[in-house]
């Protein structure tokens, strides 16, 4: 195969990759052209983490920034009259599914010779960033809401990361950070695509939990897209090199008061349909306008997949439902969870299907708050 490059989706505009860029030249998001794959002989059996799936990465690196992130438990749990598989990303360094991105994210940048980066985020990716930048011995600095939790901002300030509070909507901080971003290196979860390829390991690490077999389908939280579009990149390549004869269903679960991809997957488009937007527990997936929306689409249509916008009141059934089962998750992968009982409702899932729900991030980070839901009193 020719050598792996960026490619810009829309005009494809490709650009090295030995060349530092976290977008096209007319400032689009990019991906990294499709990998060939891998099978099971090519994983590195004596890693215990992530980079077990390393042979699967566009590019080799020499010297991983690890903490011994991936290779997180999957458990089944009965729920209704269904058997799910739970896959418990908290278990990840920094307590959430980043990890699996910003590992392989910022281990390439610093094979490049990057040793300063900045990244917006409101929450996990933030952390995970500071994290990984301290054990990578590079300098991080995070652009955050005013309105940023204090416990999620004290995780980040722990790794010594510097700490810049932005007035005003999430949006204001990515502004902020791509204003400064001809200074220091914009390291975005949200906009790089080596993110992704690193988001891509929960495939290869379903398929290999499940005796190399594929799911029947998968559903996760959604926000930006990034774990559901590495799973679509991983499962992709797993077919391609002939370990799986078929994509497993994608499902993508979002809170009905922020449910951008929801909107415009119902309405049978992959650009924006107008919906209303108000504020949600599941805060993690609130984003307004992901910017790979076309690709998000795209990967649910092309699995057979689709969405589910969940209320308020269902993420929080889920969420106590989920901790009387043992699994303390944090608000926003409560969707992912809620989800399967309206896809089970509506035939697109069965009793005898194996069905993995991917819980993103530890309900610790936001412990007051899960506290507070789960003792309330359901409503008759």
């Amino acid at each position: 195969m020719a050598a792996a490059s960026y490619i810009e989706p829309i005009g494809g505009g490709r650009y090295p990759l030995e060349v530092p860029r976290w977008c096209s030249d007319e400032r689009r998001p990019l991906l990294v052209t499709p990998g060939p794959g891998i099978g099971r002989d090519e994983i590195a059996r004596g890693t215990r983490s992530l980079w077990r799936y390393g042979a699967a990465l566009p590019v080799a690196i020499d010297d991983p920034i690890s903490l011994g992130e991936g290779c997180t438990p999957l458990v089944q749990r009965p729920w209704g009259d269904l058997r799910p598989v739970f896959k418990l990303e908290w278990f990840n360094p920094t307590g959430s599914f980043k990890d699996r991105g910003t590992t392989v994210m910022l281990s390439f940048l610093r094979q490049l010779g990057i040793d300063a980066v900045l990244e917006d985020s409101s929450g996990n990716g933030g952390s995970s960033v500071a994290g990984y930048g301290a054990a990578g011995g590079l300098r991080v600095t995070i652009l955050a809401p005013a309105s940023t939790s204090p416990a999620k901002i004290a995780q980040v300030r722990a790794y010594g990361a510097a700490v810049q509070l932005v007035e005003g909507p999430r949006e204001e901080s990515e502004a902020a950070a791509i204003r400064q971003s001809d200074r220091t290196f914009y390291a975005s979860h949200n906009w790089h695509p080596f993110f992704l390829e690193g988001t891509k390991s929960l495939a290869y690490e379903l398929w290999e939990d499940l005796g190399f077999r594929a799911p029947d389908a998968v559903i996760m939280p959604v926000g930006a897209g990034s774990s559901l579009l590495g799973c679509a990149f991983g499962f992709r390549e797993l077919l391609r090199a002939g370990q799986i004869n078929r994509l497993p269903r994608l499902y993508a679960a979002q809170p009905l008061n922020c449910s951008p991809v929801d909107a415009s997957f119902q309405a049978g488009r992959d650009t924006p349909v107008p919906r209303p937007v108000h504020r949600t527990i599941a805060e993690g997936t609130a984003i307004k306008h992901p910017m790979r929306l076309r690709e998000i689409v795209g990967a649910l249509r092309e699995s057979g997949g689709g969405t589910v916008a969940l209320t308020e009141d269902e993420i929080v059934a889920a969420l106590r439902r989920l901790a009387r089962a043992g699994l303390f998750a944090e608000p926003t992968c409560a969707s992912a969870a809620a989800a399967l009982d309206r896809l089970a409702a509506s035939g697109a899932i069965t009793a005898g299907e194996t069905v993995a729900v991917i819980v993103t991030g530890t309900g610790l980070k936001a412990a007051g708050t899960v506290a507070d839901l789960v003792e309330r009193e359901p409503e008759a």
